[in-house]
């Protein structure tokens, strides 16, 4: 099946070049001219551990896609800059570009992101972003915002799932005191009480290097698993707090602390946590992976095992907005915000080449998918322990 995508995306791409090189464009320079998209990164803020290799995964997808002739002969433009997870400063970028005319736009944090969704459903500019908050995925409410990675609150129910079925009945989420951190609580919390489970929320504060009082609660709560919705910096201190003070408790690391620096930080304390990981890591043998994704790497110097999953989870992110781009320009259509989202919408069962599970948009659900994979730190490495799981079945 992503064969045959791959096969298709490159017909659609020599068709569209053999238009341009003949002049069968009648509708002028805005249709063979840059696709202006917009993008902000967490480059030196407070995520900046995960948002530097996301964003050079994005940033690369354009540079290989533009190499290799653009979409239907036409660039992409990139217009980013970092904004250092402030959402003011997102805010001015974000306006900033969509004055230059982009058509649509790639976000990064759950903050700026909620704070911009009434905006991009005003000016009709499809937006993807690091932030898989299930409060934009619903259509009605948020009819121009789409996710690439299983929402929060999805990875936070596969995670009670797998501490349900090990015996657990008390769990703690233990988050990033942000919106972003928050974002899976409530909707964990009442799949957890419809099963039978408890679930306690603690913040971990910013700046925090010594979780001993916070792991005195989850003690006293007699919680058995802790979650983990943060990055990877101080997960990887937390964790070591869990082995310093012995507590008996399982972990699992949900998509920002579930990658190799997470790791690298932790050391022996990081062997056996899981990883509820929406991306495939870069060792996966992912088709995606493994035909386009490491060759350009190799290609450019750079080591896609050091890059890791956060470049893979950018670098698909950025494809399948480009590929809705795609499909727009096969049509025959404008390139514009509502016949992007038009496109989006028809994907279903859309290959990412095994990077994710398939995903699928309509108009009713921007989630994509419900599903992800779980994997284990075994000897220093993520290692695969489950196929695919889907949130609630």
């Amino acid at each position: 099946m992503f064969k045959k995508r791959t096969m298709l995306f490159v017909l659609v791409l020599l068709a569209s070049l053999a238009l341009a090189a003949c002049g069968g464009r009648s509708d002028g320079d805005s249709a063979t001219g840059p696709i202006k998209i917009g993008a902000v990164h967490d480059l030196t803020g407070a995520t900046a551990d995960v948002g530097t290799p996301y964003a050079d995964g994005i940033r690369d997808f354009v540079k290989f896609i533009n190499e290799n002739g653009g979409v239907g002969g036409r660039q992409i433009e990139l217009l980013s800059q970092d904004y250092a997870y402030k959402v003011d400063q997102a805010e001015q970028l974000y306006s900033q570009y969509t004055s230059q005319g982009v058509v649509a736009f790639q976000g990064w944090g759950t903050g700026d992101t909620e704070a911009l969704r009434g905006r991009v459903t005003e000016d009709e500019i499809p937006f993807m972003s690091a932030s898989y908050s299930a409060a934009l995925t619903n259509p009605e409410e948020t009819p121009y915002n789409f996710l690439a990675g299983t929402s929060y609150s999805d990875q936070f129910i596969i995670g009670l799932q797998h501490a349900k079925e090990d015996g657990a009945t008390v769990v703690a989420l233990m988050h990033h005191d942000s919106p972003f951190g928050t974002s899976p609580l409530e909707d964990g919390r009442r799949w957890a009480e419809a099963n039978g489970m408890t679930v306690i929320g603690i913040p971990m504060p910013a700046g925090t290097s010594d979780f001993t009082a916070q792991l005195t609660q989850v003690k006293d709560a007699g919680a058995q698993y802790i979650v983990i919705q943060n990055v990877s910096s101080p997960a990887a201190t937390l964790v070591k707090d869990v082995a310093r003070l012995g507590l008996d408790v399982g972990i699992v690391c949900l998509n920002w602390c579930a990658d190799e620096l997470f790791v690298r930080l932790a050391g022996d304390a990081a062997e056996g946590t899981l990883a509820a990981s929406p991306f495939a890591f870069p060792g996966s043998g992912a088709a995606l992976i493994e035909s386009e994704i490491r060759p350009y790497t190799e290609k450019i110097g750079k080591d896609l095992d050091e890059l890791g999953v956060h470049y893979v989870q950018g670098w698909t992110t950025m494809r399948v907005m480009v590929d809705a781009i795609a499909k727009v320009i096969a049509n025959g259509q404008e390139v514009t915000g509502p016949n992007i989202k038009a496109a989006l919408e028809t994907f279903t069962n859309y290959e990412t080449g095994g990077v994710t599970a398939p995903l699928t948009y309509n108009s009713s659900d921007h989630s994509g998918n419900k599903s992800l994979q779980l994997y284990q730190v075994r000897n220093g490495i993520h290692q695969r322990l489950t196929d695919y799981i889907r949130a609630g079945g």
